[in-house]
């Protein structure tokens, strides 16, 4: 089970190159099956995933992702998903307390977009997270709630290349150790 694991994770890949092949709706509902299992902060998932695939909405967001300059690729892109942060109290079982000022929100949102981008991987699909987009005008385009804020847009996709690029990492004895 591990190794399956890790071999998805060496395989994820963020994609800038996108085949022009409409992306299934069903596979985009398995990945979101899949952020919805994500842990959160006191179980508040502070989050919403907003889909499109094609049509003038995906029109809207490819422009949305490249307002700033950047992700030019976008223009080919078949779906994207916008993830926002929804306002969310932790509530505190043990104590029944409820902490308004929600400071792990972001946190959980990086944990929910990752277990999104490893479902898409896991069903051949391509995924490249943007955070240098158009936020507040995406945010009007797709209609999301005045209280919460676009965080990142989603490319997904079918890569145009079935080429994995060699990850470059830091060295594993850099980022984690043992003290005793």
């Amino acid at each position: 089970m591990i190794e399956k694991l890790m071999e998805l994770f060496r395989t994820r890949q963020s994609c800038r190159n996108f085949s022009e092949k409409p992306v299934e709706k069903e596979k985009l509902v398995r990945c979101a099956e899949a952020a919805r299992l994500a842990p959160s902060a006191c179980n508040s998932q502070p989050w919403e995933f907003v889909a499109v695939c094609g049509g003038p909405a995906r029109d809207r967001a490819a422009q949305c992702a490249q307002a700033l300059g950047a992700n030019l690729f976008a223009e080919k892109c078949p779906a994207f998903v916008a993830v926002a942060e929804k306002p969310a109290g932790l509530y505190m079982y043990r104590t029944g307390k409820q902490e308004k000022n929600q400071q792990y929100a972001q946190f959980d949102l990086g944990l929910a977009v990752m277990q999104f981008c490893l479902a898409a991987t896991a069903q051949g699909l391509a995924t490249c997270i943007m955070g240098a987009v158009d936020k507040q005008k995406l945010k009007q385009q797709l209609g999301i709630s005045g209280d919460e804020e676009v965080r990142v847009l989603i490319a997904v996709g079918y890569p145009a290349s079935p080429e994995i690029r060699a990850k470059q990492r830091k060295n594993l004895d850099e980022v984690f150790h043992f003290v005793e």
